[in-house]
């Protein structure tokens, strides 16, 4: 699917010109590059566009990408707000999508997704996009993240004059062109280098382009990697350190595991987004392959897949975790009752499925 048509943008400057009041939809769990693209479009839509806009989350972001979001943009969140943020979908003209590909990875924000009579936008990455759902898609997997994807889509809005008249580049970077905190370069920065572990996975072409573009409009990456890497409770490092020291299994196949169970969670005091990256780590390793993170949550268990190229981390959380996502960055969930009767019942699943993938 090719994700940005000269058709698309100028119907969605189209869409943008006749709406009043827009929703700015992101995922469950929000990560670096739902918050670094919701927070951008929003950004564009108030400050440049002059649009009754605010975004709208499934859940609070944690603690440790929060701050993308800048303090002064309306940010409703379903878990703390949940009357509030579903009328805001409901009441907005236009909705806009972000960083996912269908209604139900909103969770909690489902119904009032599918109950909206409002037109709808998806900007994303991920495979598979229920494009029946929304009357404008912008998707494909060739990108590094949903901002990035957004970046190209704000700057062939300004080159067919649908936008402001702002230059190019500099519109989402130069300091002060947005009444914010953090400008819309610095936001669509965040989600692009979250989303590639800091250029480690999934970059191409246009992601090195995009981040020259930014850093020389302005963006202090400097200063966001210190935000973004160097800010961490201390909880977040004894948790790295215990995992790859007691709790990582290295398979003689290539594949690599780690559990994350309630009670090392409370044992750490851990909060979302602490073990953020800690995936990866197997990776360094030579002869690993495949590496996969399983955090227990309720009453399932969310599964993070990672892998090196020619071993495809879809594929296994397709086959064996419900999920998907790209070739060498995917993810899933592992349910209690339905995969596994029990927790500790986990460790097992994990092995036999990695076992029947990796022979």
């Amino acid at each position: 699917m090719k994700a940005i048509t000269k058709e698309g943008i100028m119907e969605l400057s189209s869409l943008i010109k006749n709406s009043a009041k827009v929703a700015v939809v992101g995922h469950m769990h929000p990560d670096g590059d739902a918050l670094g693209s919701t927070s951008a479009m929003c950004l564009y839509l108030r400050y440049l566009c002059g649009k009754d806009a605010a975004i709208v989350l499934p859940e609070t972001p944690a603690d440790n990408v929060s701050f993308i979001v800048p303090e002064n943009l309306p940010c409703l969140c379903w878990d703390k707000e949940p009357q509030e943020a579903e009328n805001r979908i409901l009441e907005a003209d236009l909705v806009i999508q972000l960083d996912c590909n269908a209604f139900h990875r909103t969770e909690g924000l489902q119904g009032a997704m599918e109950a909206s009579k409002a037109k709808k936008v998806l900007i994303d990455h991920h495979l598979n996009p229920a494009v029946e759902c929304f009357n404008l898609v912008f998707s494909t997997p060739e990108i590094s993240s949903a901002s990035e994807l957004l970046y190209w889509i704000l700057k062939d809005l300004s080159a067919e004059g649908c936008a402001p008249s702002v230059a190019s580049a500099l519109l989402f970077a130069k300091e002060g062109a947005c009444p914010s905190d953090i400008a819309i370069g610095t936001a669509l920065m965040a989600g692009m280098t979250t989303d590639t572990n800091n250029f480690a996975n999934s970059v191409f072409p246009s992601t090195l382009q995009m981040a020259s573009e930014l850093i020389a409009a302005g963006v202090d990456r400097d200063a966001l990697l210190q935000k973004i890497y160097n800010s961490y409770r201390e909880n977040r490092v004894r948790i790295m350190g215990y995992m790859q020291f007691e709790g990582m299994q290295v398979m003689e196949n290539g594949a690599a595991y780690m559990i994350i169970t309630k009670e090392i969670q409370k044992r750490f005091d851990l909060q979302e987004g602490e073990t953020e990256g800690l995936v990866n780590v197997p990776l360094t390793i030579g002869k690993v392959r495949l590496s996969v993170l399983l955090k227990e949550d309720g009453d399932y268990f969310r599964v993070s897949v990672r892998s090196k190229k020619g071993t495809s981390a879809q594929q296994l959380a397709l086959n064996y975790f419900h999920g998907g996502g790209h070739e060498n960055a995917a993810g899933g969930r592992l349910f209690i009752g339905q995969d596994i009767n029990a927790a500790d019942e986990a460790e097992n699943y994990v092995k036999n499925a990695l076992n029947s993938f990796m022979s």
